[in-house]
């Protein structure tokens, strides 16, 4: 949504300079604030939306005010509008998660207004959060989110939520704590006075009181209905005849009042009205394009639409944008869908208009939702492939995926590359599940057809998005064949080349031929960058950047992966999860802990919005695990790996299983279970875990043995950041075989290309034998100034360690949820009904949790696991 749109949602409307006074129900609203909860909820025409601008233009309080649309179901984008919402009343708050939230696949919603409700906690000044048209909204996660900003709100807000149907809120629990008003139709009906203040003043009709009580009557306050019959009147002979005309249900009477609205406007502005109804929001040269060859541009007849009262709302100052009311709006369409037999052929030319306006003046997603609204598949889909939409943002990924799904299978049969396209875009959202089936799909489909020209293109493209499914998969030898596949098939110039040489550069990466990997993901890089594929451009950047952190480059590495993070600053994507961890793991080798660990929670949050069956947050809470352990908490430490062992095993990540067990074997021989570190060394094959259990054994020779053949592979190979991590053990097994020398001349090595680009932990992470050993070689005149650096490292990490002798067992994901609702401060009478648990059910948990964590009460427990990082 551009900003324009959007800062016309947060457009409170100004109260009309004619309005009729309520002072009953503006004292009812300023009476609420005390509560938490203001509801307004009432059938579309009653005034919910001028009542509430009415007051909040006479509050000495400050209002945040968000209008809503059907659009708005999509959590991250009303979040997104939530928070920019809030920004007009405390600038700058949850920047950050505005960020965030901008992302192919965010957090889950509740998790975002945790976040939210804990920033808004810590505001002053005292505000009211206006949530207007809150009936659109119907997905559950957002109402959940909803119900726990109620639950937590903090007591400087107050909330008004103005509706046509009462919200899935705990309104009962509110009700019964005071902390709800509602006002519902009962009290926003016009009274007799109210009326004829309306008709008369407002209006200047000049009726008779016996008119207006009966009008009053007939329309049972109902204040749209009043407006609509007031408009119907003006010019009106005999206006008491036409009030006993007027009969009947308010959709009756809607449909009676619309009828003679539009018939007793001129002919071009019943046409203007009609046409124009297509479109959520409007302006004068979009309306010019919809008209044609009108006699009036659409600004000057907006501004007279405007001053006839004609339902219509304007969405800035200067009154450029507007919109119309939405009741009328839909009756409109209802209208103009019933114009004729010719009214569908009609309506598409009209959302064909729009599209062809909207693209001209660069707003090609929403010439995209036009066309497809035309029902205008192949441009449509036109738009999608040639237009600068940016597929890599939510938004635009959501609208094309939602389009997509309503298609029937047999139009896309018809049109196999939507198929393919529908492949290709849930894998830009991390989403894995489908993906094959919508490929083979297009696969039968494809080959032979117009988009296979030059023959091969179609199994082309098809190959390079089976070649990223196998990436995310871990499908070494199919990512080798597919991208070769695709590479193979395409012509020179194709975009999707540029996809394919990110994937064959991954897949030399896996197998550790970074040379190899260098020359595909440049030519993507170069690929990407001449098509405008900012997505593989990315990814592809970020491959460099792990090319040159195994290579040791930890420098450059930097840099290239900060340049990342400075492209994608205002939309973070999941896809850049990576090089927030690369920069985590550098800044934890230089030994800057705490940026490493801001680095490592960014990766961790963006990698767990991927698919629920893509393991790239596992790495990020094994690097988090490491951390904890240079942070001198070994329990925290054992804690996460325990969890993510859990995880990875559940969800069958077996790739991630040995880094998992070789941070683990780290853990025991600090603790001095040998056996155990022996076992998980075995079990999992890891060579350099295996020589460090051999060590810690006391059998050098044999882990000698090993580091040396592993040394010569690591050479043999080019492996610089393994050959390195050797050295290091291969220095300490010299000397505890007692050659020094030895030692001191490997060491020194390792020294020299650890200088050449800042390694610190890797020295000071093996511990008192280390430093022990780098003095020696200091006093040998071994780069003193840089084992100087390391000693004052060593020197900085002497003091007490966090640890227990309990290790922690993971809780289930139940034990979890009640946990995170502890620490919410619920009651487990709140628990229980949160979740739907009996109450002796809630105590059990509560039991198990407390065993597992060691603690004996509510606080401690919240507090133990806060320290773990499991809230």
């Amino acid at each position: 949504m551009s900003s324009l749109v959007l800062a016309t949602k947060l457009y409170a409307p100004p109260p009309r300079p004619q309005i009729v006074a309520r002072p009953r129900l503006i004292a009812r609203l300023n009476a609420g604030l005390h509560g938490k909860l203001t509801l307004v909820s009432a059938p579309a025409g009653f005034g919910k939306t001028t009542l509430i601008s009415a007051w909040i233009a006479q509050s000495n309080r400050r209002a945040a005010w968000l209008s809503l649309d059907e659009g708005d179901n999509d959590p991250a984008r009303f979040l997104s509008h939530l928070i920019a919402a809030l920004q007009t009343v405390a600038p700058g708050i949850a920047e950050g998660l505005l960020n965030t939230l901008q992302s192919p696949q965010p957090p889950p919603a509740d998790l975002i207004m945790t976040m939210l409700v804990n920033q808004l906690t810590a505001l002053h000044s005292a505000f009211i959060l206006v949530l207007d048209d809150y009936h659109v909204v119907s997905a559950r996660p957002l109402e959940d989110a909803l119900g726990l900003l109620l639950t937590h709100l903090p007591p400087q807000i107050h909330l008004v939520i103005a509706t046509r149907q009462d919200p899935a809120l705990p309104l009962a629990r509110l009700r019964a704590r005071r902390q709800l008003t509602e006002l519902r139709a009962s009290d926003l009906r016009f009274t007799s006075e109210e009326a004829a203040d309306f008709l008369n003043q407002v209006m200047g009709l000049g009726l008779s009181a016996a008119d207006i009580a009966a009008l009053e009557q007939r329309t049972e306050g109902w204040i749209a209905g009043l407006q609509l019959a007031a408009i119907s009147m003006q010019g009106q002979d005999d206006t008491a005849r036409f009030i006993e005309s007027f009969t009947g249900s308010h959709h009756f009477v809607l449909d009676y009042l619309v009828e003679e609205v539009l018939h007793r406007q001129p002919q071009p502005i019943q046409d203007f009205l009609l046409r124009t109804s297509v479109l959520e929001r409007l302006c004068g040269p979009l309306c010019d394009a919809l008209m044609g060859d009108a006699v009036t541009s659409g600004q000057a007849t907006l501004e007279a639409i405007e001053r006839a009262n004609l339902f219509i709302v304007p969405l800035d100052n200067e009154r450029r944008w507007y919109r119309y009311h939405h009741l009328f709006a839909e009756l409109l369409r209802q209208r103009l869908a019933a114009s004729g037999a010719d009214a569908t052929s009609r309506i598409n030319e009209l959302h064909a208009r729009a599209s062809q306006w909207y693209e001209a003046n660069g707003f090609d997603l929403d010439a995209f939702r036009h066309a497809a609204a035309a029902h205008d598949i192949d441009r449509a889909d036109d738009l999608i492939d040639k237009k600068a939409i940016p597929l890599h943002f939510r938004g635009a990924v959501m609208a094309i995926l939602d389009w997509l799904a309503s298609l029937p299978p047999a139009v896309m049969d018809a049109r196999p590359i939507l198929w393919w396209r529908y492949a290709a875009l849930l894998l830009v959202t991390g989403q894995t599940t489908g993906v094959e089936a919508k490929l083979r799909a297009a696969e039968a489909g494809l080959p032979g057809s117009a988009i296979d020209n030059p023959p091969g293109r179609a199994a082309g493209i098809i190959a390079a998005a089976r070649a990223v499914l196998a990436l995310s998969q871990y499908q070494v030898d199919a990512m080798f064949e597919q991208s070769r596949r695709a590479l193979s098939n395409l012509p020179p110039n194709h975009p999707r080349r540029a996809t394919a040489n990110w994937v064959l550069g991954m897949a030399h990466f896996e197998q550790r031929s970074y040379a190899a990997g260098r020359v595909p993901l440049n030519e993507a890089i170069t690929m990407s960058q001449a098509h405008g594929d900012v997505f593989t451009y990315l990814l592809a950047t970020i491959g460099i950047g792990k090319i040159l952190e195994a290579e040791t480059q930890l420098y450059r590495a930097a840099e290239t992966y900060q340049h990342i993070l400075n492209l994608t600053a205002e939309q973070p994507l999941q896809i850049i999860n990576e090089a927030h961890l690369g920069l985590a793991r550098i800044r934890y080798e230089w030994n800057e802990l705490d940026v490493a660990e801001r680095h490592g929670r960014q990766s961790l949050d963006l990698a767990r919005q991927y698919d629920s069956v893509i393991d790239r947050f596992v790495i990020a809470e094994v690097f988090l695990a490491r951390l904890k352990l240079a942070q001198g908490d070994m329990s925290s430490a054992a804690a996460i790996l325990a969890q993510a062992n859990q995880t990875a095993r559940e969800k069958h990540f077996t790739y991630r299983l040995p880094e998992i067990a070789a941070a683990q074997i780290v853990i025991l021989l600090r603790r001095g279970d040998v056996t155990a570190a022996a076992h998980l060394a075995r079990k999992h094959d890891i060579p350099q875990s295996q020589a460090r259990v051999l060590l810690a054994q006391g059998n050098v020779s044999a882990a000698l043995k090993l580091l040396d053949a592993l040394r010569h592979q690591a050479e043999e190979k080019d492996w610089r950041s393994e050959r390195l991590q050797i050295m290091i053990l291969q220095a300490l097994a010299l000397r505890a075989r007692g050659d020094d020398d030895g030692a001191i001349a490997v060491l020194a090595e390792a020294l020299a290309q650890g200088e050449a680009n800042g390694f610190v932990r890797l020295f000071v992470d093996e511990g008192a034998a280390m430093a022990r050993l780098l003095s020696e070689a200091q006093a040998q005149d071994v780069l003193p100034d840089y084992i100087a650096r390391l000693l004052a490292a060593f020197e900085a990490e002497d003091k007490p360690q966090v640890t227990t002798p309990f290790p922690v067992e993971p809780l289930s994901q139940r034990e979890r949820e009640v946990l995170y609702l502890v620490a919410q401060g619920l009651s487990n009478h709140e628990i229980g009904e949160r979740l739907f648990l009996a109450l002796d059910t809630v105590k059990g948990h509560n039991r198990r949790i407390y065993g597992k964590l060691h603690v004996q009460r509510r606080t401690e427990a919240v507090a133990r696991a806060r320290e773990l990082g499991l809230i």
